[in-house]
């Protein structure tokens, strides 16, 4: 029997000239079909053959088939890129469009004030120190001359932690990392039993960052300028304050550092952080770590009658640094005297942007996060 005739230069042209996916699949179904492809039959036929053609046609029959594979391969993907013709007539973009704004993420108010702050001072000269949240008595309260019966350590202002014998290990206390530009404070990575002179000494979120003036001072010696820029906790909470608010304190200690130097530092600071025309406002105050003591208020920028505390909010308790704080670190201070300072950091943000309730800036909303 001879060998089917069939055309299968007709199908090679058809596979080259197939101009969507669907056509090159419609001539693939009938070559290789699994009932009625042309290909499939003819190979099936192949037994009909006389056994002296039979090997001619199968050699025949085996190049065509590795041909349509192989153009079909080809076409594919040929037909998977799209030509230029096709992108003219299918796809054509209009290069005047505008396009919607495509939608960016940045960092909360609180975090990218604090990088301001830390490059003001660090054009100062100062150097950046942070440490732990959860503080010791010791370093919170008693080294800053802060007497016992002082109403700060009362349970209605201060978070007092709740501890086990079990619990008074440096490794079972939650911790912000330290960093410094020059190594860690004292070397430590965390709140260590070495901190306590008390076992049984009482643990509480920081109240304020003036913990870190105390560290800072038993591991370095004075000339010295540092600040702590972190989160603080008091039992407050109202449009101006909050319970959990970020300080920025800070410490000069020197052999002929006085309040000049520190009345140009904290104006040199909030111009450049709150507004150059910044009007300030200084007034004495009591500090149980500096002798004498002041505050500075800031005149709100913008509409007055929005402000929930007038037209003064106070930003900034400073003062010279109290002998016994220099005493308690090791520190002669009837050699060397310096100044400390903690900055609202909030408040100074709040002023900034004129924002008049503080609650405003932790709630988290997006709609007043994305104005700024």
């Amino acid at each position: 029997m001879d060998e089917p005739k069939t055309d299968w230069e007709s199908y090679d042209g058809r596979i080259r000239a197939a101009k969507t996916a669907q056509e090159l699949a419609a001539v693939e179904q009938e070559l290789f079909g699994r009932k009625a492809g042309a290909m499939t039959f003819a190979l099936r036929s192949l037994h009909d053959v006389p056994e002296a053609e039979r090997k001619t046609a199968a050699a025949t029959l085996n190049t065509w088939k590795r041909t349509f594979e192989e153009l079909i391969a080809l076409r594919r993907k040929e037909l998977a890129s799209p030509s230029d013709d096709m992108l003219r007539t299918t796809d054509r973009i209009d290069v005047s469009l505008e396009l919607p704004a495509r939608e960016r993420g940045h960092l909360h108010l609180i975090p990218e004030f604090i990088r301001e702050v830390e490059e003001v001072f660090g054009r100062m000269g100062f150097d950046i120190a942070t440490g732990p949240e959860i503080e010791t008595e010791e370093f919170n309260f008693n080294l800053l001359n802060i007497p016992r019966d002082h109403p700060a350590r009362d349970a209605q202002d201060t978070f007092w932690l709740k501890t086990s014998k079990k619990d008074m290990t440096a490794t079972s206390l939650p911790l912000q990392g330290e960093r410094l530009s020059e190594g860690n404070v004292g070397g430590r990575k965390g709140l260590h039993d070495r901190d306590r002179k008390n076992p049984e000494e009482r643990l509480l979120l920081r109240t304020q960052t003036s913990p870190m003036q105390i560290r800072y001072m038993q591991s370095h010696k004075p000339p010295l300028r540092v600040i702590a820029p972190g989160k603080t906790y008091r039992k407050d909470a109202d449009a101006t304050h909050s319970p959990m608010f970020h300080q920025c304190e800070g410490l000069m200690v020197g052999e002929d550092v006085t309040l000049a130097n520190m009345k140009a530092v904290m104006e040199t600071a909030v111009r450049a952080l709150v507004a150059t025309n910044a009007e300030f406002r200084w007034r004495t105050g009591f500090f149980p770590f500096v002798e004498p003591g002041l505050e500075m208020d800031v005149r709100w920028r913008g509409n007055e009658s929005e402000s929930r505390e007038g037209k003064w909010l106070e930003i900034v308790g400073c003062g010279m640094v109290h002998p016994n704080v220099l005493r308690n670190c090791g520190v002669d201070p009837k050699k060397y005297q310096g100044f400390a300072f903690g900055f609202g950091l909030d408040r100074m943000v709040m002023i900034r942007h004129q924002i008049p309730d503080l609650r405003l800036i932790f709630e988290g909303d997006l709609r007043f996060l994305r104005q700024f």
